[in-house]
């Protein structure tokens, strides 16, 4: 059996798609495994490292507004849908996995023409223009949230590889604390804009740094891969010759699991997987929604923040004084903290990659809902 998963651009598409790959390759050993992406995306990085092969089709942005960029839309998807269909017929899968972003509209084209079954999975609780492209021709249609507004859809959750699904913070902590260089026994603070980095939560805690430090935090800042903060900003810990709690800074952590095992609070965008992996460890967060797009990170972090298991922040008002008022005082609170992680850990099916990786045999096997592109 082959499948092709088709997802990239950031940890949101990728790390689904990787996590629903292990999925199969776990149900089935001999299932063989494609991955479809961009030249510009995480995926170049993150597919090949997990050991699947990656083959790569031209982006297809869609402009936010109206613009010349939007007239060369439909002669960039025909290049893109062209250069999906060499690919899948020479990978020739049995079913097409898309998760959506710039690569995921030449597949599922591609592989409507072509006949082949088609499998969506939405990440977010609104679903972009691409999915709601991939749910006209799909066979199954799968998404994280319920509610999400999509043809046909059935709640599986999002796919979260094992070793975060199944991480255990309070027992590999001072591991992930030695990793980064952090002190094993100090309140710690993660901040994460994602992959490309946030500038609004890289200025707002990077100015709250020596505050921070007088209030005996210590933080694990990964800044992204264009992200900036001070050069005089980092500090090691005192183990490591500091003279007061560590501020390390990082542009890209692979092991997610760890940093989220070192934190005891994380400050971070809404996006579904930062969401869901937050939620399924119970590490108690502030999640400050992206402030463009269609309010999707807002809707993503409701449910958590409604279980009481998050804060939410807007983007406006994350400054380095709402980080002052607010971090310090929440990480000397461990019995409120510990509250915010259970509630958060009820919210997210641990088994989504599986669920979804059945899903995917069983369509590859000519079996499912019918109606799409098959």
């Amino acid at each position: 059996m082959r499948v092709l998963l088709a997802g990239g651009g950031t940890a949101g598409h990728t790390s689904p798609l990787l996590a629903t790959a292990d999925a199969l390759t776990r149900l089935d050993p001999t299932v063989e495994i494609t991955c479809l992406g961009t030249p510009r995306g995480l995926e170049n990085q993150v597919v090949p490292a997990a050991g699947y092969p990656l083959e790569l089709v031209p982006p297809v942005p869609l402009p936010r507004s109206l613009s010349l960029d939007l007239l060369k839309v439909p002669g960039r998807v025909r290049a893109a849908a062209k250069a999906a269909g060499e690919v899948l017929d020479r990978v020739r899968p049995d079913v097409v996995v898309g998760y959506g972003g710039y690569v995921s509209v030449p597949a599922y084209l591609a592989a409507r023409r072509r006949r082949l079954p088609v499998v969506v999975h939405e990440q977010n609780a609104l679903p972009g223009l691409g999915n709601k492209v991939g749910a006209r021709v799909a066979r199954r249609v799968a998404v994280s949230f319920p509610g999400t507004d999509l043809r046909h859809a059935e709640v599986v959750g999002l796919p979260l590889r094992r070793m975060i699904s199944g991480l255990d913070r309070d027992a590999v902590r001072e591991e992930a604390r030695a990793f980064f260089g952090l002190d094993p026994d100090v309140p710690t603070l993660v901040v994460t804009g994602g992959s490309q980095g946030a500038r609004r939560i890289n200025q707002a805690v990077s100015g709250a740094a020596e505050l921070l430090g007088l209030s005996g935090v210590q933080v694990l800042h990964v800044i992204g891969a264009k992200g900036e903060v001070p050069d005089d900003v980092a500090r090691p810990s005192r183990r490591d010759g500091g003279d007061g709690p560590a501020y390390v800074v990082e542009r890209f952590v692979e092991r997610m699991d760890l940093l989220l095992a070192a934190g005891d609070l994380m400050i971070c965008r809404a996006g579904a997987n930062s969401v869901a992996e937050a939620a399924a460890v119970g590490l108690p967060a502030v999640f400050v929604p992206l402030p463009i797009g269609n309010g999707e990170q807002r809707r993503n972090a409701e449910p958590v923040v409604s279980a009481g298991g998050a804060l939410l922040v807007d983007d406006a008002d994350l400054d380095p004084g709402w980080v002052s008022a607010t971090v310090p005082g929440l990480l000397a609170d461990p019995d409120k903290l510990a509250v915010m992680g259970r509630a958060a850990s009820t919210l997210v099916p641990a088994d989504a990659d599986e669920r979804l990786a059945r899903i995917v045999l069983e369509v590859a096997a000519g079996g499912g809902r019918g109606g799409g592109g098959a």
